[in-house]
Order: structure tokens, then sequence, then C-alpha cells
């Protein structure tokens, strides 16, 4: 453990703003989401001591900006984020939406620093976890080691989705992708897979799917026509998941980018 010590002492230094918290993980209601299952009691007590402070970050702050120094990884405990990427003009393009029990900063992990910025779309909370502790605690906890190679993996799948929904699917489609998957998401974390609301905006998710704010007010409507959804400003309903389905299956296009 002498190595662990060092490693809270280095992380002191490049954060001394951060404060410990009293709370655990092992009493977290999220924390199935965030750690691997199977955790012993006594690697639950270790693991505690890598979430160096809890931050608030109020809506429209940055968490951190695209370029800055990679040093933690941040787990969602409550409300929502958005990662950007910003051309040479200024202009946004949303890279991804994240929510309670998810990691944001994985991206940094190879090239040392990070490469979007993440903002926050209502009022949230993090988890600090510096990533010195991780890697010292990961060689100690070999269950925390494959639960973060485990992350990896799922991001990488999730981009590749992006890939493939940006390329391929037609604009109902995105759409359709994008509501199941948030439903999907909604459910791993104990809540209704048919009822949630939308913390981003039109134009947000227009950016994240490659669609105009136009199209994506289009669709929303057609889908609420079509009886697929009901939507009330940013509260969506979802009526018909095997409808949605279908649409991934169709092949004549419907609406214009």
């Amino acid at each position: 453990m002498q190595a662990a010590v060092i490693a809270i002492k280095a992380v002191e230094k490049r954060m001394p703003a951060a404060r410990k918290h009293s709370a655990s993980c092992s009493t977290c209601t999220l924390r199935e989401l965030c750690l691997p299952a199977g955790l012993e009691p006594e690697d639950l007590a270790r693991i505690d001591n890598v979430v160096y402070a809890r931050k608030r970050v109020k809506r429209g702050e940055a968490l951190y900006q695209a370029g800055a120094d990679f040093n933690a990884l941040y787990a969602i405990r409550s409300g929502s984020f958005k990662t950007s990427l910003f051309d040479g003009e200024g202009h946004e393009q949303v890279s991804g939406f994240f929510m309670g029990g998810e990691l944001l900063g994985l991206e940094g992990l190879g090239a040392g620093t990070y490469n979007a910025a993440a903002v926050a779309l209502e009022d949230s909370e993090v988890c600090v976890l510096p990533y010195a502790l991780i890697e010292e605690l990961a060689r100690e906890v070999p269950a925390l080691q494959r639960g973060l190679h485990a992350v990896l993996a799922r991001e990488i799948v999730r981009d590749q989705g992006v890939m493939m929904l940006l390329g391929t699917m037609r604009s109902e489609q995105r759409l359709a992708t994008f509501l199941l998957n948030l439903s999907a998401r909604s459910l791993r974390r104990g809540y209704s897979a048919l009822e949630f609301h939308l913390r981003m905006t039109r134009e947000e998710m227009g950016s994240y799917l490659g669609l105009k704010l136009e199209t994506v007010s289009r669709l929303f409507s057609q889908f609420h026509e079509a009886r697929l959804i009901e939507v009330d400003y940013k509260h969506v309903r979802i009526l018909d998941v095997p409808g949605l389905k279908r649409l991934l299956n169709e092949r004549a296009p419907r609406i214009s980018d």
C-alpha cells in the first residue's frame, strides 16, 4: 500500500482545492453502475479511498475543457452532461451525452489530455477519481482492473455505434436509435424505460445526430402523430417500442436530413 500512499500525496499536490468527502462507495446507490460486480467488502473499502472528492457543477458550467491535462475520471452521481468538440471557428459538435452512474473523461487515457469539453446539462454532482489512484489500486484489485476494461470496451462500442448512426442511418432511424438507447440506459439506472425527461435541447440532439434542428423537430412531430411516442416539450413517453425498432430495418427514405 506504500505506493498508494505516495499516489495519494501526489494527487493532493495536483488537486489542492479538492476535499475528501466522508461518504463511501459501499453505500452509494449508483455503485453497481460505476463499479464492477462481485467486489469483496474489503475491496470496496479500499476503493473508497479512490474517490478523492465530490464536485458540484452548475448547469452550463464546464467540468473540464478540451486540451486540459488528464488527471482524473469523473463518475456522475447526479445530473447529466454533454461532451463537445469545437472547430477553428467555434462551431460546436456534440460528441456524447452522459447520465448518472456513467464515467466522464475516458478519452483522456491515451492522449494524456481531454479531447472534448464536458458541460453540465443541469445542476450536477460528480465523484472525482484521480487516475493515479485508480491505476495503483487496479494493480491490487484485479476485479477493478477488469471493470475498468469493461467500461472502456463499452465506450468503444458506443463510439462505433455513433459512427454507424451518422454514416449509414436515415434521419428517422437516427432518432429512433437515440430514443431506444436512452430507454436502455434509463432502465439500467433503475428508472422507467418508457418515460423520461430530455435534458438536452433539440439543437444539441441535432448536433449529436448529424441533423438540422428543423429535421429533429419534424421527426418528433412525426413520431408523435404515428403514436410511436408522446412528447410534451422535453418529456418523452415511448408508446411503441417494437414500432421504433421496425424503423431500424426499413430501407425506403421518408424524411430528408
